[in-house]
């Protein structure tokens, strides 16, 4: 059991008697008003997308499965194909259960892929990634004085803002629970 404001994408969760993939999530605060927790939910059996509404204390159970390490090899069409570390086994997974997959992964990133019953469920992206900026504005002088930033379009097609002192070419560092920019790579 966890709670629900604990959930996070690609997380496995039991809700109304089934097992759902947290597709997306968000926090949703209004003023005055109670907190709540709005969530995207994918069932496994019929793929049906819903939106699902939680308080932020309710308790939320989630199935036993094995997070068990793999690495993302490639892409085959619209699956993934990960590699498990241990024995060295392929895994092919279809791109609904790798939650914006296609903006983090490259190759060689190592994922948690959770496992019941020997079927792959989900996968849990890295917290942090590295991507090479392919496309950004230049530099301008005294830019760095004030606290703006400028869109830049990663080797993988995915578009963020950046600093405005990060150039073409330069690898940085991307948090995919948010989407945003952490720092240079080093």
């Amino acid at each position: 059991m966890i709670k629900a404001v604990e959930m996070r994408k690609g997380m496995v969760v039991e809700h109304e008697g089934q097992l759902w993939t947290v597709h997306d999530f968000q926090i949703v605060a209004k003023g005055n008003w109670r907190s709540y927790i709005a969530a995207k939910l994918k069932n496994f059996k019929s793929g049906n997308v819903v939106d699902a509404r939680f308080s932020t204390d309710d308790k939320i159970e989630t199935p036993r499965v094995e997070g068990k390490e793999h690495e993302f090899l490639y892409r085959e069409g619209d699956n993934y194909v990960f590699m498990d570390v241990e024995s060295f086994d392929q895994v092919s997974v279809p791109a609904d259960l790798v939650p914006d997959g296609q903006h983090y992964l490259k190759g060689n990133e190592r994922c948690k892929c959770l496992i019941m019953d020997g079927q792959v469920l989900g996968v849990e992206l890295p917290n942090v990634v590295e991507l090479r900026v392919a496309d950004t504005a230049p530099m301008i002088r005294g830019a760095t004085a004030t606290n703006q930033s400028k869109e830049a379009v990663l080797e993988t097609g995915l578009k963020i803002r950046v600093p405005p002192f990060i150039e073409t070419g330069e690898t940085i560092r991307l948090d995919t629970r948010t989407g945003e920019y952490i720092e240079r790579a080093k």
